[in-house]
């Protein structure tokens, strides 16, 4: 196993400095790949979190009179900061977080690509003119910055979520206070140099590493304005129950699924599905969740995931050459893994590769990649986001039956289909109840330009990550009306 080296930032970020924040406690980082300590960092305090607020709010009023194209200029600096610094900032990362060297370099390059992108995104977002039915009046809209964000970041991709948040709302005039998981929090406290070297005033942004207890407090903070959250729809829940009428971008759990209709290319249907369902060791919102075949192509099918899986799939080091899959974050999301399989067992269902915890690396966070045939729908794997390396498979009768095991799930976020038919491709395109279909892709592909969230009605939230439409959800419109008398 590579050796694990001390990161260079290893305290709060209030206000514009690094900081040991104002109370004792610390909190130890441990790498998933190797058990090894990486470093500790304070726990942040209630008045550490007043401070954060207090100079978020002295700083928002003079970052929005300097006008768009400073913002603009400040955030492009941003960007071509981080691009200098991605082979180091991408280790730290997987360091800390457990995923392959790969990804990590490829998490630190969207990022710097989201500065420049939502820098050239302000810049345009225009209003209108809207007629009036008084002749003597005129009205237009222009949009405004909300204030001070709250910004809730998950561990599964720490600096490139931040950015998801950050760049939009930094080129938009906000303020941010953002609480990273504590056992992730190296990469963004790191990255902060790159904002300062660019030019971004003290108290815009401020760090504070904290748990859910934390979490509750910050949303709850009356200097608080609005909230970006991307996690879980329980946290969600808890959230919005806590915050009440704060404005809030929510971007949480999905479960798939991934359709192969029975004119699907199966060799394309079965490599995008294993992709899906390995890549960040599965721990991703838009992974492949559940895979839902047609029976006349069942069988085939399963032998594609099989082939290319044994094939591509290397479990190892994520610091190492050739390893695609690593170490699972943390002892949670392991616990869940063991007990979606465990209840894959009791129901008789085929494990056809992997299915538990490797015990040939230096932590039990190494997970086989996972292939289970015949899973029934009322099973953990279909009910549930199991947020691993699994690729559950369950076969649907016709294309109505698939339509209806697909919508059957809680959840909505993003799926995918896989058909050579255009009437099919709409039908499902339409008639899916997630906020995002992919047509012969993975459901786990994404760009920073492309609106990502939830459908309406589904427990996996509202407003949008990505493109100009992140820049709408994190600003007001307001309308002006000019009296010409």
């Amino acid at each position: 196993m590579t050796a694990v080296s001390a990161p260079t930032r290893t305290q709060l970020f209030i206000g514009g400095e690094y900081s040991d924040g104002s109370g004792d406690a610390r909190y130890d980082v441990v790498s998933p790949s190797t058990g090894e300590f990486i470093a500790s960092i304070p726990v942040p305090t209630e008045a550490d979190l007043d401070l954060a607020v207090e100079k978020a709010h002295a700083a928002k009023e003079a970052w929005q009179k300097i006008g768009v194209f400073k913002r603009a200029e400040i955030c492009h600096g941003i960007g071509y900061a981080l691009e200098r610094r991605v082979d180091e900032l991408a280790r730290l990362q997987t360091l800390e977080q457990g995923k392959p060297l790969a990804e990590s370099i490829a998490d630190v390059k969207e990022a710097a690509q989201l500065f420049h992108l939502h820098a050239e995104d302000a810049i345009r977002l225009n209003g209108e003119t809207i007629p009036s039915s008084d002749t003597s009046k005129r009205m237009f809209t222009f949009r405004a910055a909300v204030g001070v964000w709250a910004i809730i970041t998950p561990w599964n991709f720490p600096l490139l979520m931040f950015a998801e948040f950050v760049a939009p709302g930094l080129a938009t005039g906000n303020a941010h206070v953002v609480k990273p998981p504590q056992n992730t929090a190296l990469t963004v406290l790191a990255a902060m140099e790159c904002l300062i070297e660019a030019g971004v005033p003290e108290g815009l942004v401020s760090i504070l590493p904290g748990d859910g207890a934390f979490g509750a407090q910050l949303v709850s903070h009356t200097g608080i304005d609005a909230i970006g959250f991307i996690g879980s729809s329980a946290t969600a829940a808890k959230i919005q129950q806590t915050a009440g009428l704060k404005r809030s971008i929510m971007e949480c759990s999905g479960n798939g699924p991934v359709v192969v209709l029975a004119d699907a290319n199966l060799e394309r249907a079965a490599k995008a599905a294993v992709d899906g369902a390995f890549f960040c060791a599965g721990q991703v919102c838009c992974a492949t969740e559940r895979v839902i075949v047609h029976q006349d192509v069942h069988e085939e099918f399963v032998r594609e995931v099989l082939k290319y899986a044994k094939a591509t799939v290397k479990l190892g080091d994520p610091l190492a050459d050739g390893t695609n899959l690593g170490p699972l974050n943390n002892q949670l999301v392991a616990e869940k893994m063991d007990a979606h399989m465990a209840d894959a067992r009791e129901r008789g269902f085929d494990i056809l590769m992997g299915g538990q915890r490797s015990t040939d690396f230096p932590t039990d966070l190494y997970y086989e990649f996972t292939v289970v045939d015949g899973v029934s729908e009322d099973s953990l794997l279909s009910k549930e986001e199991s947020f691993g390396p699994v690729l559950p498979i369950i076969v649907g009768q016709d294309d109505d039956d698939i339509l209806r095991i697909a919508n059957s799930d809680a959840l909505g976020l993003q799926s995918a289909v896989f058909t050579q038919n255009m009437t099919s491709a709409f039908r499902f395109m339409e008639e899916l109840q997630t906020g995002q279909v992919v047509v012969n892709d993975s459901n786990g592909w994404w760009d920073i330009n492309m609106p990502f969230g939830g459908a309406g009605g589904k427990g996996t939230g509202w407003g949008r990550i990505g493109g100009v439409h992140t820049l709408l959800d994190m600003t007001d419109l307001r309308t002006g009306v000019i009296h010409l008398d």
